[in-house]
């Protein structure tokens, strides 16, 4: 893990096209501005550990049987 200090109003590049600046620091709180192109995926990693912990207690109530159905119907 690379790790780098930056003042406000500083910001790093990561690529050709990603700058990520920091916006202000408060209690401890750090606002960070990302510009980025579209096409690139910007999510809060606690949110994605959520929608994947969901994702995983979703998928132990099915059966193969009810996947095997709905792909089939999928099909159509």
């Amino acid at each position: 893990m690379l790790v780098l200090s930056r003042k406000v109003d500083e910001s790093i590049v990561i690529g050709d096209n990603i700058t990520i600046k920091v916006i202000s620091v408060e209690k401890g709180v750090v606002k960070l501005g990302i510009d980025a192109p579209k096409n690139v995926s910007i999510v809060r990693s606690e949110l994605l550990e959520d929608v994947k912990d969901a994702n995983i207690a979703a998928s132990k109530g099915t059966k193969l049987s009810d996947l095997t159905s709905l792909s089939a119907f999928i099909k159509k």
